[in-house]
């Protein structure tokens, strides 16, 4: 929807984010297949063999996007609800040929889930593919939150023979809580163990991870959440850790990257950023950038230029092997999708390439604005 429910709780950092508002990376190299440029992807010079792009890749509100690359060879991605032409998404999509130029192409999970068919918050999803069925993870508010505001927001899967849907829930939520602690999930299958993760968290909580079923719509039997990075109330806001939300895992031997955004991100009072922590190990423990190398902050992404609020990211590798980062931010320009939205509320997704500085993580002159050479 135009106007984010979760901003209701987040404005001010006293309540609750917009509601409009992370199966871990894929490093996947892929051979892309020849499509002809699109108006904001003109075509490089021959003697380059690249393609460029300009931000935004997709110009309407796409929030907390999940980049997958399918079994089809095509992109696709992932977002929080939103309302296009009158009609309100509950997990909308977009496809891709080239990561550059994508086309909107309607709801993953038309039909709600039998336990939340009254309500309208349906946020951050993260698909994975295994042995030919895809899963959704999300988050949505229960029938039940309704009438007891003690109830919040529910971890939730569906699987899909295809990319593109239709999902079904599997009938019931896979975890519930207080606020909006169960958000964000993002599934990781660990190389070094075999063992499937789940990630999730915010609520001014920890980033959280904990072992997944072989089923992958259960937690494992004896499991039990881990805190990994932690929301920090009393610091600095530069820190952008007085909430910490949509995790995303990469590895990159010896180390395991964990992206994570925070600490608010939209309406009036937006302040957001992507931030990195590492690790030897899936569960941690995580140093941040900051704690590794006294920077000023974690953060790799923050607001300039025209771009504001920028976060909540995921990675995806190209045939080259270039990772490159997507997430949403704001155009200062039109940061409203219709006049009686709030402020900071269209959140439209760029990408920009990852490059890795002494280890880290960091994006190559991020938010860009101006044509950059695309993905291979």
């Amino acid at each position: 929807m135009g106007t984010d429910a979760r901003h209701v709780v987040e404005s001010g950092m006293n309540g609750t984010r917009s509601g409009m508002m992370r199966i871990g990376a894929l490093l996947l190299a892929c051979a892309l297949p020849a499509c002809a440029p699109a108006s904001n992807a003109p075509a490089a010079s021959a003697s380059s063999g690249a393609r460029t792009y300009t931000n935004p890749v997709l110009d309407v509100d796409f929030p907390d996007p999940t980049v997958i690359r399918a079994a089809d060879g095509m992109y696709y991605a992932y977002a929080t609800q939103t309302e296009r032409d009158g009609t309100t998404l509950n997990i909308q999509m977009a496809r891709s040929r080239d990561l550059a130029t994508w086309e909107h192409i309607g709801d993953a999970l038309p039909a709600k889930p039998r336990w939340a068919r009254t309500t309208q918050d349906f946020w951050a999803p993260h698909v994975a593919h295994h042995d030919g069925t895809y899963y959704l993870y999300y988050s949505a508010k229960p029938d039940a939150a309704v009438s007891d505001t003690t109830r919040g927001l529910c971890l939730a899967v569906a699987t899909s023979r295809r990319p593109e849907g239709p999902f079904a829930d599997k009938g019931e939520p896979l975890q519930c809580g207080s606020g909006f602690v169960n958000i964000d999930p993002m599934s990781f299958d660990d190389p070094a163990t075999g063992k499937r993760l789940l990630y999730w968290g915010s609520g001014f909580g920890p980033i959280k991870v904990q072992e997944l079923a072989a089923d992958r719509v259960s937690f494992a039997a004896g499991s039990r959440p881990v805190d990994l990075v932690p929301a920090l109330p009393e610091s600095d806001s530069t820190q952008y850790q007085r909430l910490v939300e949509g995790a995303w895992v990469t590895y990159h031997a010896p180390y395991y990257y964990l992206f994570y955004s925070g600490d608010n991100c939209c309406g009036p009072r937006a302040h957001y950023a992507a931030l990195v922590a590492r690790s030897r190990s899936a569960t941690g423990p995580f140093q941040t950038l900051a704690e590794a190398t006294g920077a000023r902050t974690s953060a790799i992404l923050e607001a300039g230029g025209q771009w504001t609020a920028p976060g909540h990211n995921s990675v995806i590798t190209d045939a080259s092997g270039t990772d490159w980062i997507f997430y949403h931010a704001v155009d200062v320009r039109r940061p409203r999708s219709k006049p009686s939205d709030d402020v900071n509320t269209r959140r439209v997704m760029l990408m920009d390439r990852l490059i890795y500085v002494d280890g880290w993580p960091r994006v190559d002159r991020g938010p860009s604005a101006e044509p950059r050479p695309g993905p291979r």
